[in-house]
């Protein structure tokens, strides 16, 4: 079969590898759909991820599809039942499992290689996020199932609670920086949940996407002159009740601590490069008693929310998916979003 394969930075190949054979508990499955992801983006341009993976490598880790083979002593699946895997899976047993923090897991079983005809599904992910794929439901918008899972953990990560509103009187009113997939899709879950969004992005088109996702004020980080500025002005001078950064660079971190209020939860989703630091004003930390998560991945109950989200069409997450494309044409599809052409990008497999 033709697959993508991660050699180093920016060093993306498409090459004929074997078919993959199923071992016990595994599934094979022939990929519908696979989209592109912002995580994608950052890997191919660093040539590698900390935890997902190490070049040379198939890649890719959002796909659809059907089933086309199973393994010894899988049960509960057939051959051609259409079904979305995560890309990870805990291991259920280790001290983070037991209590529950399953992104935590130091043994997380990771999968990589949508980008080809067929992907082998390890066991773990088998038995564990492996699920059947709505009725009307494309397989495009199946494969969101994995990022939408992160946002979901991230907004429960985040403090968010809808009761907020009636217990404060007004809406929560949460600071999003960045117009990515991510950033769009937490807007999404957030206004759809009652907060009132203020988003920031650098991109026109991305952030009347962010409107249609339900923000109630969109702005472009090049024409402002103070992103906090802007989110005091909107909070009669408090700051943000929940700050989400979804870019993954340092400055913008410390941009995002800046913009909330005494209080505030400051959910820092994006991740940065390796061996990267950000200053803290530590007066602000401690008088104003911020809370600063890191939050990383989803967990298999927000896997299942996020597909259970995706097939009540409650969101118009098909605005996502900015792009269609062969996988003859994959090196394209990551040149176009490097330069912020293409949000996500749906990816049909070549036989």
């Amino acid at each position: 079969m033709l697959a993508a394969v991660l050699y180093g930075r920016e060093d993306l190949r498409l090459e004929r590898v074997e078919d993959p054979t199923p071992n016990v508990g595994e599934v094979i499955l022939e990929v519908g759909a696979a989209t592109t992801c912002g995580t994608d983006l950052k890997v191919w341009r660093r040539g590698g991820h900390a935890r997902m993976l190490k070049p040379p490598t198939l890649f890719g880790h959002e796909a659809a599809g059907r089933i086309a083979a199973l393994g010894e002593g899988v049960t509960g699946w057939a051959i051609g039942d259409r079904a979305v895997p995560n890309n990870s899976a805990p291991c259920m047993q280790c001290f983070f499992c037991q209590r529950q923090e399953y992104s935590l897991c130091p043994d997380l079983t990771f999968n990589n290689g949508t980008f080809a005809q067929y992907l082998k599904i390890p066991a773990p992910i088998v038995r564990h996020n492996l699920l059947p794929i709505p009725e009307g439901v494309s397989d495009a918008l199946a494969s969101l199932t994995e990022p939408l899972a992160c946002v979901l953990h991230g907004v429960a990560r985040s403090g968010f609670l809808p009761e907020l509103q009636q217990r404060w009187g007004s809406a929560p009113k949460v600071a999003a920086i960045g117009d990515g997939a991510i950033g769009l899709m937490f807007v999404g879950v957030l206004a759809h949940r009652g907060a009132e969004v203020i988003l920031f992005g650098g991109s026109e088109s991305r952030l009347s996407i962010g409107r249609k996702f339900g923000a109630a004020h969109t702005f472009n980080h090049r024409q402002v002159e103070s992103i906090p500025a802007i989110v005091q002005s909107l909070t009669a001078g408090m700051g943000a009740d929940i700050v989400v950064e979804a870019t993954g660079v340092p400055s913008v971190w410390e941009t995002a601590i800046a913009c909330a209020r005494p209080g505030a939860t400051v959910n820092l989703f994006g991740g940065c490069p390796r061996n990267t630091r950000i200053s803290v004003d530590t007066e602000q930390l401690h008088y104003s008693e911020l809370t600063l998560k890191g939050v990383f991945h989803n967990t298999p109950f927000y896997v299942r929310q996020a597909l259970d989200l995706i097939a009540s069409r409650v969101l118009p997450l098909e605005l996502m998916i900015t792009d269609r494309q062969p996988l003859q044409n994959l090196g394209q599809v990551f040149e176009d979003m490097k330069q912020r052409k293409t949000i996500k990008a749906a990816i049909a497999p070549l036989a």
